[in-house]
């Protein structure tokens, strides 16, 4: 039997779902390069305790999704994180991608094909997760192991619905395959409430820090136990319980025994000589086959690349998406090391008579003066070199490491927790690490400081917006001007969440609630 076969019925019926039943990337790295999900028999999973780690992989692909189809971290997932928040605009030319442009305004509406691609992609994963968990039980291996995957699979599982709750409030809680019995129950097409999602993901995520082991004791780029506990804590500071948030991040600060810390060089943690650092928590590996084919995210570096826009005089770097802010490049305090290493700014054209050379990159690439390049400022965050990193030269898929959880945030989740706590001394010892990798001097551990910090020090990152809805939970009234000064209408009780794809409420026979206001 394969184990994703489903009855015809059934497979239209959890469409509205995204649960897509297809196999989706294969990666690079050791643990990513298996057999896709539907090649597994359940006789293989029985007898082969090596079919039980290809199910997990075959969770782990999902990350990979991007592109313009269903995505989890491509262009896509780039634009409902940072082009929805102050810290970007959606860049390239003014009318380039329509349906980014309305997420960038916030005059979306539920039609739009980035919410839906969104949808289907996480979904996809948790769908992926759920059979893994289904079927990891019946391996011949051993229960320490078995419970290793399971961790695995619940760590990112939790992590899907993280980020679902997140873009989208309450949503559909699958935590199981369903029965055949169940191919009919609008029950499977509803939302849950937001609370009952947050549950979920805690749930998860507790069993992952229960059964995953400690970097250096697994496979590089696997989840750990600390993986799972500042995703944990970082999910406890949406809840605001500070003492939960601060105690699982004061464990990883106290148990580090040199597996975690502060990268020195904060430019470098973007680089290939970066990738798995001591900085690195949990990041979505990438890497070069042993045929030459790059395996990384889709378009997740190209669209965010410097682009002519139709300016002609050299070979541009990509789409020109994700253009850094004025107000972000103006959020740095003087001497901030970090904003050279956030943004790559583009020297404005050379006066009449005057020779400029433009804007040299650290790998001795040259970006021309404004006359020759679309956009301002671009994200040097997602830069990946054609010439000092390895890559296959396909720049669709440029083999770049995702950062999805750092130290230094670890850090900051441990000095707000301890602010609102007040717990002073704490809080300023893990704000001004911080700071002083940044090169500035300590300042006062207030919450509004360490929520500045967090701006630049994650700008760029995909947290930004999530931040900004999560603050003005804790301090009515800010979101609304933040964006005014942007020009941005962000209307309370509506743009705090994606609106649910039509698609998806179709396919549910009007089962899927909409959000207000949409």
């Amino acid at each position: 039997m394969n184990v994703l076969s489903t009855p015809v019925a059934r497979r239209f019926r959890l469409a509205a779902l995204g649960l897509a039943l297809t196999a989706g990337a294969v990666g690079c790295k050791d643990f990513l390069d298996v057999a896709p999900q539907g090649q597994l028999t359940e006789d293989q999973i029985k007898t082969d305790p090596a079919a039980a780690q290809k199910l997990v992989d075959g969770v782990y692909n999902v990350l990979y999704l991007g592109g313009f189809g269903a995505d989890t971290h491509g262009l896509q997932y780039v634009v409902l994180t940072d082009v929805a928040s102050d810290d970007s605009d959606k860049g390239s030319t003014p009318q380039d991608y329509g349906p980014a442009l309305e997420v960038d305004n916030f005059t979306l509406n539920s039609t739009n094909a980035i919410v839906n691609n969104t949808w289907q992609g996480y979904f996809q994963g948790v769908n992926r997760a759920n059979q893994a968990l289904d079927k990891i039980p019946l391996s011949p291996a051993p229960d320490a192991t078995k419970n290793r995957l399971l961790g695995e699979v619940r760590f990112l599982r939790g992590y899907f619905y993280f980020n679902l709750v997140r873009f989208f409030g309450g949503v559909p809680k699958l935590d199981r395959v369903p029965a055949a019995s169940e191919i009919n129950d609008p029950a499977l097409q509803r939302r849950a409430t937001a609370q009952e999602i947050y549950q979920l993901v805690i749930s998860d995520l507790r069993f992952a820090v229960d059964n995953l082991p400690l970097k250096g004791a697994t496979e590089t780029g696997r989840a750990t136990k600390a993986a799972a506990q500042a995703m944990l804590a970082k999910v406890y500071l949406y809840q605001k319980d500070y003492q939960k948030a601060y105690d699982l991040t004061s464990e990883i600060v106290q148990g580090r025994s040199g597996n975690y810390g502060l990268l020195p060089s904060y430019e470098n943690i973007w680089r290939e000589v970066g990738a798995n650092s001591e900085e690195s928590v949990f990041e979505i590996q990438t890497g070069i086959n042993a045929s030459c084919n790059n395996s990384a995210v889709n378009l997740y570096t190209v669209s965010q690349g410097p682009r002519a826009g139709g300016r002609g005089g050299w070979a541009d770097l990509g789409f020109g998406f994700n253009t850094p802010t004025q107000q972000l490049a103006d959020a740095y305090e003087p001497g901030d090391k970090r904003r050279a290493g956030t943004i790559i700014f583009i020297n404005p054209t050379a006066p009449a008579g005057q020779r400029s050379v433009g804007t040299v990159l650290w790998d001795g690439f040259r970006i021309p003066t404004k006359d020759s390049v679309e956009n301002f400022r671009y994200s040097y965050k997602a830069y990946h070199s054609r010439t000092k990193e390895r890559n296959c030269g396909n720049n669709d898929y440029l083999p770049k490491n995702i950062r999805v959880l750092r130290y230094a945030e670890v850090l900051l989740i441990q000095a707000e927790a301890a602010a609102q706590l007040g717990n002073t001394a704490a809080a300023q010892t893990a704000l001004n690490l911080v700071r002083a990798r940044a090169g500035l001097a300590a300042r006062p551990a207030t919450v509004a400081n360490i929520w500045l910090e967090r701006r630049v020090e994650l700008a760029l990152e995909h947290d930004r917006f999530f931040d900004l809805v999560r603050q003005e939970s804790v301090q009515p009234g800010r979101i609304v001007p933040l964006f005014a000064a942007q020009g941005k209408t962000f209307t309370k009780g509506k743009n705090e969440l994606f609106p649910i794809p039509q698609q998806q409420i179709d396919l549910s026979g009007g089962q899927l609630g909409q959000n207000p206001g949409y």
